[in-house]
């Protein structure tokens, strides 16, 4: 099974997105992601699917695919032409809307003889309904040929019979009985303003991952050496950096990419990784993230990861595949918009006939009602209500430093009653330092000290956890051991065999196989099953650990710690943070087994950043990782908090929950709607303007939903 993505050109609202998923579900696709605001689609391909057909088809329905994203970036570049015209909406608009205005004085109670000469009124309306044509009518036909009918299908019948039918009553020669210009051309405008309205608005969601994109691209100061050695400074673009290559960075200036620091220090912002404005400390050996900016210092590093391996890349990755998962609750409004375009125009004729035969109104009268209710029904509300609110929130949850990997679980958050907590490096800092340790004399393996601290750096330097990350820089020798075998105890710790076939552990007293010794110290060291010392480790509460479970309490979402470390050094943390439910001595499947209770009871939220964490967070409702967490935790967790820390994860919660809220409302208004605007035009209360008012309203029906969507980057998220 092989992913496949394309860029696509022409997408410009919620129905094409909608028009391009039910084709591509035609072709038997499977894992069909759309995004009408980047204009990107992936889908699930084997052997079996010709992809070049595809391609065609989706260029046959009106959206070609672009070989690479540079190439849509050209063709926003080329020179104007009449094709370029015709696809820029806000173009079409001022066209539309001025030659509009003219047929629509009269409205305002301004009758100018001239305007009402019916030819005139055809040189006015022709061009708008032409426009009309390219814009929407090339999309109707193209999707009534491909059997997926779209919006655009009701909005070129509803201007169509309008201009038809003026143009009838021009041709028998009775043209102000069949004067309908004016409904043609204000339809036609209206819908192209609201189109341009619905693109800006939702565009608007897009600002902080414009942000990180942005920032990408750079200048660097480069490093290189001439023939005498000598060093010399480059400056060149980011991009043609390469994975080992040696940057300078000055006070003011971006990190170019990921990189680690070979010389200096400096104090650096990464607000736009983390949400956090304060700047943090950076030294020799710790990693910067591209986009992050030196707000002090002087610093030399050497790029680890360039292009899409960044984590910048990696942040907008993530949150454009997570606009384009669709949660639960948007399935239903899809089903709806799939059979939307048939019944509404099933609705239409019956109206004409009604109000025709058995209402006793004229047929124009009744065409009119007719239109009105091709040109007010919204599916696009629809298909709008659910992408519009999960984009705000996700690109909301971006800017504060907290990235979802898919949509599902933004939508979840709203459901979760408690959250289970790992102790070391997620509950504390995870900055351990070395508060003592012991060595056994008398024991059948006698050892020196310094033999014993080699050994123990020997067997932890295989290790990423918190605590071997302590000794490994307390320890740290070059006469390490080297090991015939090692591998890491998911839950126990590090078991080696040597050259001469000697076995070691460094590990948690479960390493000790009930050995009658005192089970209160943090690493065990044992040679050929022998207890020869132990180590132990001071760590630190997180600052914000007391602040964030008290706020999950207020919120009324219960506390768990769950952790493999000893019950009293569990007790004196969660006891320190209020935390409601203590279990400890937890092995990585015993963990799992734990959080299938809990999940079983209520929808559960796991928050760990460990290797034995990783089973559970996979498990959980809701798996939520710290940014600095092992690779397998991120790589389990649906959530990562970009901060280092909890601070964001309340936030988080409440912020699911608004999402929710806002799909609910969006959907209802969509809903009520369709419910009450297509009766109102059935039965004539629009009144002879009934297509225009229709068109205003029914553009209008999107914009609130997209602004109401928007509303989500203003809404409290602290309850």
């Amino acid at each position: 099974m092989e992913r496949v993505e394309f860029k696509v050109e022409g997408m410009h609202c919620s129905n094409c997105a909608l028009t391009i998923d039910k084709y591509l579900s035609k072709q038997h696709l499977q894992n069909i992601k759309v995004n009408f605001v980047t204009g990107d689609i992936s889908f699930d391909s084997t052997a079996e699917i010709n992809i070049e057909a595809i391609k065609t088809g989706l260029k046959s329905i009106g959206y070609p695919v672009l070989s690479s994203i540079s190439n849509s970036v050209t063709a926003e570049k080329k020179s104007w032409t009449f094709q370029s015209f015709l696809k820029s909406k806000i173009q079409l608009l001022v066209v539309s809307a001025i030659l509009t205005i003219p047929l629509s004085l009269h409205m305002f109670g301004l009758h100018l003889h001239v305007l009402m000469n019916p030819y005139v009124q055809l040189a006015f309306a022709l061009p708008i309904y032409l426009i009309g044509l390219s814009f929407f009518g090339t999309s109707a036909i193209r999707s009534i040929w491909k059997g997926i009918p779209n919006m655009n299908v009701l909005i070129t019948l509803g201007s169509t019979a309008a201009m038809g039918y003026s143009i009838y009553g021009i041709v028998i020669g009775r043209a102000e009985e069949f004067m309908f210009f004016e409904t043609a051309a204000t339809t036609i405008t209206f819908i192209l303003l609201g189109n341009v309205i619905e693109d800006r608005s939702v565009r608007q969601t897009q600002k902080a991952l414009q942000q990180l994109a942005k920032s990408q691209k750079v200048m660097a100061n480069m490093i290189a050496f001439d023939n005498n050695h000598q060093e010399q400074i480059f400056e060149v673009e980011n991009t043609i950096l390469r994975v080992g290559d040696l940057v300078l960075i000055k006070t003011g200036e971006q990190v170019p990419m990921d990189c680690k620091i070979l010389w200096g220090d400096a104090s650096v912002n990464e607000a736009i990784i983390t949400g956090e404005s304060i700047p943090v400390q950076k030294q020799m050996k710790d990693f910067l993230i591209g986009g992050s900016i030196l707000e002090s210092g002087t610093l030399k590093a050497q790029i680890t990861a360039v292009g899409n391996e960044t984590v910048l890349s990696n942040i907008l990755k993530m949150v454009l595949n997570a606009q384009t998962e669709k949660p639960p609750i948007q399935q239903m409004a899809d089903k709806i918009s799939a059979i939307f375009v048939p019944v509404v125009i099933a609705i239409a004729l019956i109206t004409l006939g009604v109000n025709y035969w058995f209402a006793h109104q004229t047929f124009s009268e009744s065409l009119l009602r007719s239109i009105a209710v091709l040109v007010i029904s919204c599916p696009c509300a629809m298909g709008l209500a659910t992408p519009a609110a999960i984009a705000v929130g996700l690109g909301r949850a971006a800017k504060s430093g907290v990235l979802f990997k898919n949509a599902k679980s933004l939508e979840n958050f709203k459901n979760i009653k408690q959250v289970v907590f790992d102790k070391t490096g997620t509950l504390t800092t995870g900055q351990f330092e070395l508060s003592g340790f012991h060595i056994v004399q008398d024991g059948q393996v006698p050892i020196s000290e310094d033999a014993f601290k080699t050994l123990s750096y020997s067997l932890e330097k295989y290790s990423n956890h918190p605590i071997a990350n302590c000794i490994k820089a307390t320890w740290k020798t070059k006469d390490a051991i080297p090991w015939a075998k090692i591998e890491e105890v998911k839950g126990m710790g590090i078991q080696a065999t040597d050259k001469e076939g000697n076995t070691y552990w460094a590990g948690s007293f479960k390493t000790l196989e009930d050995k009658s010794i005192e089970d209160g110290h943090n690493i065990y060291i044992q040679k050929n099953n022998q207890f020869i010392g132990w180590i132990d480790v001071a760590d630190q509460i997180r600052p914000e650990a007391k602040e964030v479970v008290d706020q999950l309490h207020r919120q009324g979402i219960a506390t768990i710690l769950l952790s493999g470390d000893r019950a009293a050094k569990c007790k004196l943390v969660g006891e320190a943070l209020g935390i409601q439910k203590i279990i400890a001595e937890q092995s990585p499947s015993e963990k799992l087994a734990t959080l299938d209770a809990f999940i079983k009871i209520a929808p559960t939220a796991m928050v760990g950043d460990g290797i034995n964490d990783a089973p559970a967070l996979a498990k959980a409702t809701i798996g939520i990782s710290l940014s600095n967490a092992s690779h397998i935790a991120i790589q389990s967790a649906q959530v990562v908090l970009m901060n280092n820390g909890l601070k964001n994860l309340p936030m988080s919660l409440v912020l699911g929950r608004k999402t929710y809220e806002t799909i609910k409302e969006n959907l209802a208004w969509a809903f009520s709607y369709n419910i009450i605007a297509i009766p109102v035009a059935a039965f004539g209360f629009l009144g002879t303007w009934g297509p225009t008012y229709g068109a205003m309203i029914m553009a209008l029906s999107d914009v609130v939903l997209a602004l109401n969507s928007l509303r989500l980057f203003k809404k409290n998220l602290t309850k």
